[in-house]
């Protein structure tokens, strides 16, 4: 299983409790219901992205996206063929 979900869960957590929020305070503010985020908090892996985006937001966080060797070798090379962009 991936870590990422614990991490995120962990990360949003200490961010609420750090502002004193409760969770439907958070809710409230982010637009979403309680239940996602007790979802987030729980580390659930299957969330919306655009909904998780909002807390984040709420909470003066953000979401960051960055290449990891170990998984970028497992992922096939683009199939032959010129598509006009480049050199």
């Amino acid at each position: 299983m991936d870590e990422w979900p614990k991490r995120l869960a962990a990360e949003v957590r200490a961010r609420r409790t750090s502002l004193r929020l409760t969770q439907r305070d958070l809710a409230d503010m982010a637009g979403v219901s309680e239940r996602f985020v007790r979802f987030v908090e729980q580390g659930k892996p299957s969330i919306q992205l655009d909904s998780l985006v909002a807390v984040l937001e709420t909470l003066g966080l953000e979401l960051t996206v960055t290449g990891r060797a170990a998984r970028a070798s497992r992922v096939a090379p683009p199939t032959g063929g010129q598509d006009g962009a480049g050199s």
